[in-house]
């Protein structure tokens, strides 16, 4: 389960790969080592039309009957959990240029970046957000209110990732075609895109790193 990843390009070629039609994460930094409960740039649909970057919380409390853990990876849509979270308006685009897995090592487990080449090009996860109330944050400075939260989804892992972590992998979107289809179609439709991404998609450009450089 990825529980850390990269978004280092520039917000100008973020907005040009999304079509962006309105850029509302103010300035954002390279951030080179993105962890759960922290902000990162998503793209999703705006209520008055066209594309939009904002920023939102990873990661969504869990069910209340199983102690609302923090819940980061999206792996089963047909749960009742996740029903409210699919539909277009909730659907969203990650952007990424490597995540991280961890490769069951002793006596320590050793981070394994993953990108789609050496240069790392700009890439989405397929994602969902929506608005919660309540605390979120450190627990030393927890903050009140309505958050924007993000998750993504995760399938079968691929020749590549398998490896290193056999359970899963985020769903990778690298084309306008999928990024379009991920936003807009019908749920159904859009869900057929949860798969592994093919083993030429991916490759492996960092070992042992504490983070993505």
């Amino acid at each position: 389960m990825c529980n850390l990843y990269s978004v280092t390009t520039n917000q100008e070629a973020i907005r040009r790969l999304f079509a962006v039609a309105n850029d509302r994460a103010g300035n954002l930094p390279a951030l080179s080592a993105v962890f759960p409960d922290q902000f990162a740039p998503i793209v999703r649909n705006a209520a008055g039309g066209g594309r939009e970057l904002v920023l939102a919380r990873w990661g969504v409390p869990g069910p209340l009957q199983v102690g609302q853990p923090l819940v980061t990876n999206l792996r089963n849509p047909a749960s009742p959990f996740w029903r409210r979270w699919l539909g277009p308006a909730n659907r969203c685009l990650v952007p990424v240029n490597a995540f991280c897995e961890y490769a069951n090592t002793k006596p320590r487990k050793t981070p394994v970046w993953f990108a789609r080449d050496d240069s790392r090009p700009l890439f989405a996860f397929a994602g969902v957000w929506g608005r919660w109330r309540g605390a979120r944050g450190p627990k030393s400075a927890p903050v009140e209110g309505e958050h924007e939260l993000f998750a993504f989804l995760t399938a079968p892992p691929n020749a590549v990732v398998a490896p290193i972590h056999p359970k899963a992998m985020p769903v990778v979107l690298t084309d306008p075609t999928a990024f379009e289809l991920w936003l807009t179609a019908d749920t159904p439709e859009a869900l057929k895109l949860q798969a592994s991404a093919p083993d030429d998609a991916l490759t492996i450009v960092a070992r042992g790193q504490r983070e993505d450089p």
